[in-house]
């Protein structure tokens, strides 16, 4: 209780200070009113569906958008807060100066300029947020890649695989746009299209009425796809074994009825003209001690003869090049933890290629590639969150996401279908 009184203290307090702006510009009581009982209404909805989300409800669209209208509303004015908290530190420098001067008026005409300011600035991550919920989360982009290898067989030269990743099937609303992005993902015609895992949110249930969308997707030498640490039941069911079982019967069905070729710590051989590469996909596995760690790259390579190919599916990126010490003894049980698993970067057997997901970019940031401009507060968690890295002579590359989570929004940070072709040989220069 004393949590929500602070909380509730502090967001109208903030409140308060950027109704100032609207009391600068408009004497109108109505539009008091209306700020004031928009206000009332955002927080009060937020708590009704955060209380009852702590108290074991499942997540729904009505929480996403809960949280939506609260950062919609509120960031905007956190950016009038800093204008006018920046207006009164000057105001008071400049009373304390013309304390005896009476020049009313100046601050008055300067008052005004700066709340018009403010208003303008704090219009742009309004209008960001309502494009975002409304268009961004649709607004689906085709990042194509071109990667060359010494030891890439051949006959696959030119092989080209689409990946996507955390379609979150549970937060998804109009079928329409969705089956707009599975068709985009058909028209590259990738040889192989390769899913990394997070199909739902939290139940394979979540699937039921989208199968007749995901179904759709075609490429020439299948599809092959591994789970996420929402894919268990574990946010659903805790540790309930019975229930998290069941769950993962539904879940393995689930990737059958549309048509992908499940991959749980094993791998899969490609073959073109006599020649073959692999395909892997191992569970879940991340450095984080709050996700499943059911992953080994042991079982799913003990096929695996050195000197071969491999593609790697493994839903977290921090399984690339995590650190033995970012592990602890609570770790040890936690999900039935594989506790020798190596990383990717050191492990025994080569692996060329490392798909991930799992980040979303956090739905949310700042990429303009003509500028070299890269940015998302989620970046502070995961170093290696978005796009295509190079290490040791090994790629790593991290999807946007498919979907979305929590948030029903994207704010610079789009959907995204990633296409890379396979080429022999060395780039040129």
């Amino acid at each position: 209780m004393l949590r929500w009184i602070i909380l509730i203290i502090l967001i109208f307090t903030l409140d308060f200070y950027a109704f100032q702006v609207v009391r600068t510009l408009t004497k109108s009581y109505w539009i008091y009113l209306i700020y004031w009982l928009l206000s009332i209404l955002v927080v009060v909805n937020f708590m009704y569906y955060y209380y009852n989300f702590i108290r074991g409800e499942s997540f729904t669209h009505g929480h996403g958008y809960a949280v939506a209208f609260l950062f919609t509303l509120f960031v905007p004015k956190a950016f009038l807060v800093l204008f006018m908290f920046g207006e009164d530190l000057v105001r008071m420098g400049s009373y304390l100066i013309q304390k005896f001067s009476n020049d009313t008026a100046h601050f008055s005409g300067r008052r005004q300029f700066v709340s018009k300011l403010a208003l303008g600035v704090a219009a742009i991550p309004l209008a960001s947020f309502i494009y975002g919920i409304t268009k961004g989360k649709y607004n689906f982009q085709v990042l194509k890649h071109t990667l060359y290898f010494d030891d890439l067989p051949a006959a696959f030269d030119g092989y080209k695989i689409t990946q996507i990743s955390d379609i979150h099937s549970g937060s998804l609303e109009s079928k329409e746009e969705i089956a707009y992005g599975v068709e985009l993902v058909n028209k590259q015609e990738s040889d192989l299209i390769l899913f990394t895992g997070d199909i739902v949110n939290s139940k394979a249930e979540e699937m039921i009425g989208w199968l007749s969308v995901f179904d759709k997707f075609k490429a020439k030498d299948g599809k092959f796809s591994i789970l996420g640490n929402h894919d268990y039941g574990y946010y659903a069911y805790g540790g309930d074994v019975e229930l998290n079982k069941s769950n993962q019967i539904q879940m393995e069905e689930v990737h059958k009825r549309i048509g992908f070729d499940l991959l749980l710590n094993d791998s899969r051989r490609i073959e073109k003209n006599g020649e073959y590469i692999n395909i892997l996909g191992v569970e879940n596995w991340g450095a984080s001690r709050h996700f499943p760690k059911r992953g080994s790259l042991r079982e799913a390579t003990k096929n695996i003869n050195d000197g071969e190919f491999n593609i790697l599916m493994s839903h977290d990126p921090s399984h690339f090049d995590y650190s033995e010490m970012e592990l602890n003894r609570e770790d040890i049980n936690n999900h039935d933890i594989v506790v020798d698993e190596p990383n990717i970067i050191n492990f025994e057997k080569q692996i060329q290629l490392t798909l991930a997901g799992h980040t979303h970019g956090m739905q949310f940031g700042i990429e303009l590639p003509a500028l070299g401009i890269k940015w998302s507060p989620v970046k502070y968690r995961y170093p290696k969150w978005a796009g295509m890295y190079k290490n040791a002579h090994k790629y790593l590359h991290v999807n946007r996401g498919f979907g979305y989570l929590a948030f029903p929004g994207r704010i610079g940070i789009w959907p995204e279908i990633t296409v890379i072709e396979l080429k022999r040989g060395k780039k040129s220069a």
